[in-house]
């Protein structure tokens, strides 16, 4: 395809979607109650990107494509040519085109003679209803309602996250933006709510929770490597072409330095020959000037240089016990806690998975483009069965090996009223503590198995007193 049809069609594409997004930014305030302008500018930005990748992978119609191919084709014929093939060239353009019509309609105004100018001007009015053509296939390709109707959806489900949670700081925006797919239900509002209000009254849960998230930033890790380094020195130099101090006699064709004995052959004309000749040959005696200089020069060297660098932070993996013997109020913890976990890993731009295990394991990755659904159903999940801690570690060491998960943090939340692990699960542990992943656990019980929890990093024991269960059990009721 010829460039200038691809510059129309990539500013075709461009003003369309800018035209959209105008439309939709007309209406912010009613959208987006609940976001800074400088929010709705970067989720609006990312939005626009998507649309125009969705129109770059789209590709263009068949039929418009080779009217293209046959238009540049056409614009190269010489004038006679295309004077005499006139009426062949609008048969063999489509009559499906939106030129057709307008072509006949050209030649016959031009009559039996046409100008010399008329091919120009016949090739020019094609070429716009070519992109007059490329608009309208675009457009509908656009899906504008469709796309409309998402930004909207969208909208609305993050004002009500804010609306739930006043905590929600822009870079959860943001990333909410982009899991916001989803449209809350009632009971989804209700279920979120519950939980938000529950991790607020539970602040030591919190606490936890950031203290998890400060982990990643304090590990560091040395690094050797190959550094270009610049350096500038001063170079003495000799300049023998600029004035300075004689330092002796040599041979030149410089007249300004001549000795007085060179000019004798000039006294007659029988040597004047032979000072020309030695004045070619550069073969005169002169004095030799010379002064010295100093320049500065550039010079590359290689050293190797070690620093300490800090990792980026890897994912949370987040497994919850929902064994029957978490009913009640450790569900109720747990579900917090790994909420909390959730809002630190959109603040901080890190993934985040939940593993539910009892009998059999249930995974959501809910930093991903559903993942607030994702997080829905798990808030709503039931929490039932028997405890076995060990599927849900041979799957956290599964993901863990991967490059991804270097600098990861594991926290299992249960009763840990559990066997403890083989040798050879605490080896595979260990192996991947070297590689900066850590492992947590959040103990709801007084009958933790400690050998079980000795295999952990670190271990929070959360247990409130019978009293303040009470207290938050009659707070939940009301």
């Amino acid at each position: 395809m010829i460039e200038e049809i691809k510059i129309a069609i990539s500013t075709i594409e461009s003003g369309m979607v800018d035209s959209l997004i105008k439309e939709a930014m007309s209406a912010q305030q009613s959208l987006f109650s609940f976001t800074s302008k400088e929010n709705v500018k970067d989720s609006v930005s990312n939005w626009k990107e998507q649309i125009k990748k969705q129109l770059k992978a789209t590709p263009i119609d068949i039929n418009i494509e080779n009217e293209i191919d046959y238009y540049q084709q056409v614009k190269e014929y010489d004038d006679d040519f295309f004077s005499e093939n006139i009426q062949s060239i609008i048969e063999t353009i489509s009559n499906n085109s939106l030129f057709y019509k307008q072509a006949k309609k050209l030649v016959k105004q031009q009559g039996i003679k046409p100008s010399p100018l008329f091919q120009h001007h016949f090739c020019g009015q094609w070429y716009q209803a070519i992109l007059k053509s490329l608009h309208e296939e675009r457009l509908k390709n656009l899906e504008r309602e469709k796309l409309l109707a998402d930004l909207y959806q969208k909208s609305e489900t993050i004002n009500k996250l804010n609306e739930i949670d006043n905590d929600i700081n822009e870079q959860k925006n943001l990333r909410l933006w982009d899991m916001a797919k989803t449209k809350l239900s009632r009971r989804d509002v209700s279920q979120l709510s519950k939980t938000t209000q529950f991790l607020k009254k539970n602040n030591d849960l919190h606490d936890i929770a950031k203290k998890l998230g400060r982990m990643a930033n304090e590990v560091e890790t040395s690094t050797t490597q190959t550094v270009e380094v610049e350096t500038i020195k001063k170079v003495k130099t000799n300049n023998n072409y600029s004035s300075g101090d004689i330092v002796g006699i040599h041979n030149s064709n410089d007249l300004e330095r001549l000795l007085i004995n060179e000019t004798m052959y000039l006294i007659t004309p029988e040597l004047e020959t032979i000072f020309y000749k030695r004045l070619a040959d550069k073969n005169l005696s002169t004095y030799q000037l010379q002064s010295t200089e100093y320049q500065y020069e550039k010079t590359l060297t290689y050293e190797k240089k070690s620093e300490e660098a800090t990792l980026d932070k890897g994912p949370f993996i987040i497994a919850i016990d929902a064994s029957g013997s978490m009913m009640g109020l450790p569900e109720q913890y747990a579900k917090a806690f790994a909420y909390g976990l959730m809002q630190i890993a959109l603040s901080e731009d890190r993934d985040c998975y939940i593993i539910i295990f009892s009998t059999q394991l249930i995974t959501y990755e809910v930093t991903k483009e559903n993942g607030l659904a994702e997080a829905l159903s798990f808030l709503s999940y039931t929490f039932n069965g028997g405890t076995d801690i060990a599927p849900v570690l041979e799957k956290s060491i599964e993901l863990m090996n991967n490059e991804k998960y270097i600098n990861s943090d594991l926290i299992v939340i249960s009763d840990f009223i559990a066997p403890s692990q083989s040798e050879a699960m605490l080896d595979k542990v260990s192996e991947l503590k070297q590689r900066k992943n850590r492992f947590h656990a959040l103990n709801l019980s007084r009958y933790g198995n400690p050998q079980l929890l000795a295999a952990f990093d670190h271990y929070w024991q959360y247990t409130p007193s019978k009293f303040n269960r009470l207290k938050q059990l009659f707070t939940l009721e009301k």
